[in-house]
């Protein structure tokens, strides 16, 4: 029998920040200056927003096509793509975020 909690028939993941992650998280905050201009505050928030989404929705990212555990998930608007790099661990229910990048940058994760 399902809880309440779970009728719709998801069921949450953790989704955890790995140190390479975080690092980035801390770098593009620094790098667009969102500690003193509130447009790229809101900008960061929405970042944080999607990552914190995976929860509910781990698999609509797209899938690597070089690490095929490996999924992508954008964020921004041209010129200014973020891409959140991430894996879903299906026995854990867990999602762990690996890497976050400017979408210009070139090669695959």
């Amino acid at each position: 029998m399902k809880s309440l909690k779970n009728l719709d028939g998801s069921m949450a993941y953790d989704v955890e920040i790995m140190p390479r992650a975080y690092r980035d998280l801390v770098d593009i905050y620094l790098e667009i200056n969102a500690e003193h201009a509130p447009r790229a505050q809101e900008w960061f928030n929405g970042l944080e927003q999607i990552i914190a989404s995976l929860k509910k929705l781990p698999n609509r990212g797209t899938t690597s096509r070089k690490h095929a555990a490996v999924r992508n998930l954008f964020y921004g608007d041209n010129p200014h793509v973020y891409v959140i790099h991430y894996q879903v661990i299906e026995e854990a229910k867990r999602v762990e975020v690996l890497h976050i990048r400017h979408g210009a940058r070139l090669g695959d994760f």
